[in-house]
């Protein structure tokens, strides 16, 4: 936990005052929004925050960030967490199944910062599950179309709910896994062509800098 806040504190020193920021999903950028907040206070920094989750909006106004939406900012920087991260800055996520909106908003920025801890950096991406978003209506077709490209898909289940868990869009997710992604690029393009998929996990030539928290301090991995 420590290794997450200390990325999450040294990402929030990014932030500019007048930025308008887009603010990710997740245990790792819990801390980036709480550093935020309190930097509004001891040094009265105006910002204006983007969500991508229901998580992230409840933070924001939590620690004080105003927020707004792309239909009405373009944004500055956008930090966000990963669930994997491999030499070439591909990222699979959606562990909190908000990769749709994380997608949209970390792909409008202007630059988007990752954060992680060093477990989360590996060579090949693929240990993680692939998570789709899909229609729930497309769930038994959406996983027979993922088995021709040798994935294993599992509708993921609520924790604390019956039933599966349902995205902030209404959808269902399955955690898609594949033995081996030897083309994330083109992974991520033709899941997204299968009807009734929504967004996928995989997020290529988004990343323009992942910060790395180790126990030797902070990393940074750029192209």
């Amino acid at each position: 936990m420590e290794l997450k806040r200390n990325v999450g504190y040294a990402a929030a020193k990014l932030v500019e005052d007048g930025n308008i920021v887009g603010l990710g999903t997740g245990s790792t950028t819990l801390f980036f929004i709480e550093k935020l907040g309190k930097r509004i206070i001891e040094e009265e920094l105006e910002i204006l925050g983007i969500p991508t989750s229901y998580q992230s909006f409840l933070l924001a106004k939590e620690n004080g960030i105003p927020v707004t939406t792309l239909e009405e900012h373009s944004i500055d920087i956008a930090v966000d967490g990963a669930d994997e991260v491999d030499s070439s800055l591909n990222l699979i996520k959606g562990g909190g199944a908000a990769h749709t909106m994380e997608k949209i908003v970390d792909s409008a920025a202007a630059k988007f910062i990752v954060i992680v801890d060093d477990s989360k950096v590996v060579d090949k991406l693929g240990a993680f599950p692939v998570p789709v978003e899909v229609i729930p209506q497309a769930c038994r077709t959406v996983s027979d179309h993922v088995k021709q490209f040798g994935g294993v898909p599992a509708l993921r289940m609520g924790q604390r709910k019956g039933g599966p868990v349902i995205t902030d869009n209404g959808n269902f997710v399955l955690d898609v896994k594949f033995d081996n992604i030897e083309d994330p690029a083109y992974l991520e393009k033709e899941l997204n062509y299968i009807p009734g998929v929504v967004e996928n996990g995989i997020f290529t030539e988004v990343a323009d800098e992942v910060l790395v928290g180790s126990s030797e301090g902070i990393k940074s991995l750029k192209k």
